[in-house]
């Protein structure tokens, strides 16, 4: 869960300086270094969703999916999700 915290984290920061640089300056060496590590936040993000997430919820891996929005809603969703307890008996 805290992989996926980060990563949904990493994903939206660096999503929002590539869309103020595109609104503003438009800086080629900001796009050249924000870029691939947008890139790179949104893989770990699908990634860290997918080990978060139980086999009876699939709706957080398909939230990570969703570049930019889709980390905070797949980790909203993961901690939302009731962990399973150990039957008695």
């Amino acid at each position: 869960m805290r992989a996926l915290r980060i990563a949904a984290g990493a994903e939206a920061v660096s999503l929002a300086l590539l869309t103020a640089n595109l609104l503003t300056m438009h800086a080629e060496a900001v796009t050249s270094l924000v870029g691939p590590l947008h890139g790179t936040a949104y893989l770990a993000t699908v990634v860290a969703a997918r080990q978060a997430t139980t086999a009876a919820d699939t709706s957080a891996r398909w939230y990570a999916l969703v570049p930019g929005v889709g980390g905070p809603l797949a980790l909203r969703r993961v901690e939302r999700t009731p962990t399973p307890t150990a039957r008695r008996e």
